[in-house]
């Protein structure tokens, strides 16, 4: 059955905004507008550190590297797809191969665009779930989310369908963590507040005084303003 005209319509229109963003180098989603109902957590956010949780960081960690690169991302974001389509591999590359520390600082504030299904704050619960519990595929389960990203305004991936994207890795099965009310959910969206009250710290210093968008990428602390869509370009500014 074919989607409704209108349906079709707005997406038709997203993905030519996308891709005008994309070409002119646009580097973030915005953290501004929609109105959907956003489910909210109700336990209390955990603190300290577990496997390759970084609680009170605000990070999940890949690798081991001396050289630390942190990105705030959203899971629903297509920007953020975009920047994962262009640059993972030379991230990942660079994990591998003992160059950098990725830091992963999920948000939420996407949760607005998932018809109320709180999409975002599950997939950075379910992050965090395989971080604590199978550290050594943080790298491989974040990317995971961006093959065949959700659209924005879509429900997202269903708890079962995110930890089948774990499974499908042969990490065990995170499905006990996803749900929306638990701690790492709670976690995610304190963070996400944190991200706009600021200030934004890296290793006890501050770097920003909030996140305006994501992706917000940052290698040893200082921001790339570079183009999204160029690999050369950030390759360059990693070092690589």
């Amino acid at each position: 059955m074919k989607a409704p005209a209108s349906r079709r319509f707005a997406r038709v229109v997203a993905a030519a905004v996308l891709a005008v963003a994309v070409t002119a180098g646009v580097a973030s989603c915005s953290l501004l507008g929609g109105n959907s109902n956003v489910p909210v957590a109700t336990a209390k956010p955990p603190t300290g550190t577990d496997a390759a949780v970084d609680f009170d960081g605000g990070f999940v960690s890949a690798g081991a590297g001396p050289k630390k690169v942190d990105i705030w991302f959203d899971a629903m974001c297509p920007v953020c797809g975009a920047f994962e389509k262009t640059n993972g591999s030379t991230l990942s590359n660079a994990v591998k191969d003992g160059s950098i520390t990725l830091r992963l600082h999920p948000l939420t504030f996407l949760d607005r665009a998932s018809n109320g299904t709180g999409y975002s704050t599950r997939a950075a619960a379910a992050l965090v779930c395989v971080g604590v519990h199978d550290p050594d595929h943080v790298l491989d389960y974040y990317q995971a989310l961006f093959t065949d990203q959700p659209e924005e305004n879509s429900n997202g991936l269903t708890d079962s369908e995110l930890a089948k994207r774990a499974t499908d890795l042969g990490i065990a099965d995170i499905s006990s963590c996803i749900d929306r009310s638990g701690p790492y959910q709670a976690w995610a969206q304190a963070n996400t507040a944190h991200s706009q009250s600021g200030p934004i710290e890296v290793d006890g210093k501050k770097v920003l005084d909030t996140i305006q968008g994501t992706p917000t990428v940052l290698v040893n602390g200082k921001q790339y303003t570079g183009s999204i869509s160029d690999e050369k370009e950030f390759a360059s500014f990693l070092g690589r």
